[in-house]
């Protein structure tokens, strides 16, 4: 799908690896929505960007403030192409710990956000996609990427509910690419490894250089640019559907 004159929604998208995505994609020509609960960050992008990106605070686990974003969108920019979810969080308490059992608030608030947030979107921003004519001789009138992590596959001690989040995120993907396949919309997963964003940031120097050294090559973190660079070949690349694809590095993560 070409990205010029597209509209896409994305969640997270004041910060991090979203804000890169909605920057590169607006340089690109598209209309962006970031959908977040940022409003500061949110606000100060808008403003930069300008009428090309549109900010709506939204609860990514609250059907309506989810509907009323889209809503938002469609009111502003009339359609929507892409969906690009990159809210979520990140937790860790071991499933036994010093303090007892794992806090099931702590367990429902982590599948909340990661995992039950990025299908509140993207079902609604489907219903949406389907609205659309055909942008292409393939009939294609969408397209989703869900954000994951390579801690579905290889989750650390502690990780038991983040990595049940993403590891639902991979698991949904091909289910539901072939849900909307019949719909012309396409659905695929980022699945990052170690990313260079303002939470890794604020680690101590040497834990920082410590998990660069773990990552096979090139031996540093990702950078919020290069997901971003996926992203837009994922939506650019119309025969790819229904893949979760590792941007890592060839790391693997060791228990601990």
């Amino acid at each position: 799908m070409e990205i010029r004159n597209k509209v896409a929604v994305i969640t997270g998208g004041a910060s991090g690896m979203g804000r890169q995505i909605a920057e590169l994609l607006v340089a690109q020509g598209a209309k962006v929505a970031i959908f977040d609960l940022n409003d500061a960050a949110g606000t100060a992008l808008e403003a930069s960007l300008g009428e090309s990106l549109m900010f709506a605070k939204v609860d990514v686990t609250d059907e309506a403030s989810v509907q009323a974003g889209v809503d938002k969108t469609i009111a502003r920019f009339s359609a929507i192409h892409i969906c690009v979810n990159c809210a979520g969080i990140a937790t860790g308490s071991k499933t036994v710990g010093r303090d007892g059992a794992f806090p099931l608030e702590l367990w429902n608030k982590t599948i909340a956000i990661n995992l039950t947030g990025t299908f509140n979107v993207l079902r609604l921003c489907a219903v949406e996609m389907v609205k659309n004519e055909p942008v292409n001789d393939d009939g294609a009138r969408g397209v989703i990427i869900n954000t994951a992590s390579i801690a579905a596959y290889e989750g650390q001690i502690g990780q038991a509910a983040y990595s049940a989040s993403k590891g639902g995120i991979v698991g949904m993907t091909l289910p539901i690419a072939r849900d909307l396949a019949p719909k012309g919309i396409r659905v695929n997963t980022i699945v990052p490894g170690l990313v260079d964003t303002p939470m890794f940031e604020s680690l101590p120097k040497e834990v920082y250089e410590g998990l660069s050294k773990t990552v096979l090559f090139p031996q540093r973190l990702a950078r919020p640019a290069e997901i971003a660079e996926l992203a837009r070949f994922i939506i650019e690349s119309d025969y790819l559907n229904g893949e979760c694809i590792r941007m890592d590095g060839g790391v693997r993560m060791q228990p601990k």
